[in-house]
């Protein structure tokens, strides 16, 4: 994990009426990290993978059945990201693949991310 670096919301980036539209599939909004979350339930492994255009793919092991699959990523991630569950908002995309998730300031950050929020500087 690497130490949170936190840069502004870039300029072109623009709030819509269900999260927020950005170019990659991570950006800070304040002290408030935005995800964009491709998701896949029923996995073998709880895993963060690669990004796919503006996703980030992350793998949970729970079945997709009234967001229990959701529920669970946010248990994961907030391990992940050593926040708690409650730090984490789900903006939209609870019963679908395609997530945007909000996590209050995260204190540890996972390689993909970090190189991601590096490269954006």
């Amino acid at each position: 994990m690497a130490k949170v670096k936190k840069t502004k919301l870039k300029e072109d980036t623009k709030k819509t009426g269900k999260g927020a539209a950005m170019n990659a599939f991570c950006t800070w909004d304040g002290d408030v990290l935005v995800l964009n979350v491709l998701g896949t339930p029923s996995a073998k492994l709880d895993k963060i993978g690669k990004s796919k255009g503006h996703q980030l793919k992350i793998s949970v092991t729970a079945t997709p059945v009234g967001g229990k699959a959701t529920d669970h990523m946010v248990r994961f991630l907030a391990k992940e990201f050593g926040v708690t569950t409650g730090d984490i908002e789900v903006v939209f995309g609870r019963f679908n693949i395609n997530k945007q998730l909000r996590i209050k300031a995260p204190k540890q950050l996972p390689a993909v991310i970090s190189k991601q929020l590096a490269e954006a500087g």
